[in-house]
């Protein structure tokens, strides 16, 4: 296999090709990735997104604020809604006002002034957002966009799809375990993927499972945490406390077809706790999942092991 590996969208970006030498393909997914950052990134100051939030676009119509974007912007922006309303707000993508007070990429992270996260909490809800084609409303002055928990999945996406185009078909694509494959191994066996423990090294797995095809996602609260007088605090936030969820989920993974579902899903159904979350998953045609438990218990969708072979 030829394989390219990148520091890239915050993360390593690891792309394996098994049926060609076509180095040049491995360079385009790396400009793909390049290419969405741009359009994506909510902290890169001339992104699309950014300029977006900080109403730097001309609008449409000053009257409602609505914004022409483009087609990739305004199509992921309508994915994230529709996970936002799957879960009734538990995962929301108008919760920027929030991201941008807890910086876990910071040196040395803290617990945002609580009368700030307060201050930012009627900002995040996502009905105030709203998408007609490639038109943006944001309803209100206060509304912004983060598209972190969907991104990547739409990227990896757009990359699986060029390659296919290519001809190609078998490729490992892996941005920072968001790991999208493209057929088989040559030999026609399944790809191994192996799920990462959480809080253990990057090499010890929970879970091992034969993948042809599909993508697989995780979230965790070991990915980007904290702690801060003895209490862990963990990336995925609540809309409506501001702070982090703390429902008994260390994380959940998603096996669909499309990563930007498998994305947006890991993320609502980690938000919605083990219940609901398992009920959303299942309502939801070719999907697998599964969640740990702070027990370190793995449960199951229906089906899932007659679907996946997977060793615990």
């Amino acid at each position: 296999p030829i394989s390219a590996t990148d520091f890239k969208l915050n993360t390593v970006v690891t792309v394996k090709i098994y049926d060609s030498q076509d180095n040049s393909l491995l360079t385009e997914c790396m400009n793909l990735c390049d290419k969405y950052e741009n359009i994506f990134s909510r902290t890169k100051t001339d992104s699309e997104l950014y300029k977006l939030n900080h109403r730097q676009i001309p609008a449409e119509n000053t009257e409602n604020n609505t914004y022409k974007v483009s087609g990739d912007l305004a199509n992921l922006i309508s994915t994230g809604l529709k996970y936002s309303s799957l879960s009734d707000g538990a995962f929301d993508i108008s919760i920027e006002p929030l991201t941008s007070l807890w910086d876990f990429t910071a040196e040395n992270p803290q617990v945002p002034d609580d009368a700030l996260i307060r201050q930012a909490l009627p900002a995040c809800d996502y009905r105030n957002i709203s998408v007609s084609g490639t038109d943006i409303t944001l309803k209100s002055k206060t509304t912004a966009i983060a598209l972190g928990a969907v991104a990547k999945g739409y990227i990896a996406d757009q990359m699986k799809e060029y390659l296919v185009s290519q001809g190609v078909k078998s490729a490992i694509i892996d941005l920072g375990g968001n790991v999208l494959c493209i057929g088989k191994m040559p030999d026609g066996t399944p790809f191994k993927v192996g799920i990462q423990k959480p809080f253990a090294d990057r090499n010890e797995t929970i879970a091992t499972m034969d993948i042809d095809g599909k993508s697989v996602v995780s979230s965790g609260i070991y990915e980007r945490c904290f702690k801060q007088d003895g209490v862990l605090y963990h990336h995925i936030l609540n809309p409506r406390t501001g702070y982090p969820y703390d429902n008994g989920l260390i994380a959940v993974t998603i096996i669909s077809d499309r990563s930007t579902d498998g994305d947006a899903l890991s993320t609502a159904c980690f938000s919605m706790g083990l219940e609901k979350g398992m009920e959303l998953a299942q309502s939801i045609e070719n999907v697998q999942a599964f969640f740990v438990t702070d027990d370190y218990k793995i449960h199951y969708t229906k089906d899932f092991q007659k679907e996946i072979h997977v060793t615990e």
